[in-house]
């Protein structure tokens, strides 16, 4: 059974920084491309990063530069480096495995996600 646990959120004041984490189990995780997809209140969920299993990274525009995605194939672990935080950033967060070139999520079920909210 697939499991996608995320932790570490929080709130953060608008220009910090914070990190993500992600433990999956249930599927072969180092040959997985793996996402960070977030859900701001209102708004569809989206793709933010995504890491392949050469460690090849891609962004959405609106985190390029700021974010960093990175994954510990002994640990089964995605990582999402959080800098310079906006309040736009605001969001619950969730990684899942991605479908290439679709970017599509992989696996129907989702983690219960991390809230992060940028605030003052």
């Amino acid at each position: 059974q697939v499991q996608l646990v995320e932790s570490g959120g929080g709130l953060v004041q608008p220009g910090g920084s914070w990190r993500l984490s992600c433990v999956a189990s249930g599927f072969i995780f180092r040959v997985a491309a793996m996402g960070w997809y977030r859900q701001a209140p209102g708004k569809q969920r989206e793709l933010v990063a995504h890491i392949t299993t050469r460690d090849s990274t891609n962004y959405a525009d609106s985190v390029k530069g700021r974010f960093t995605i990175s994954r510990d194939n002994a640990k089964n672990t995605v990582y999402l480096q959080m800098n310079s935080l906006k309040p736009e950033d605001t969001a619950v967060y969730y990684c899942n495995a991605v479908r290439i070139p679709t970017m599509s999520p992989f696996f129907a079920s989702w983690g219960q996600g991390t809230q992060v909210t940028v605030s003052s």
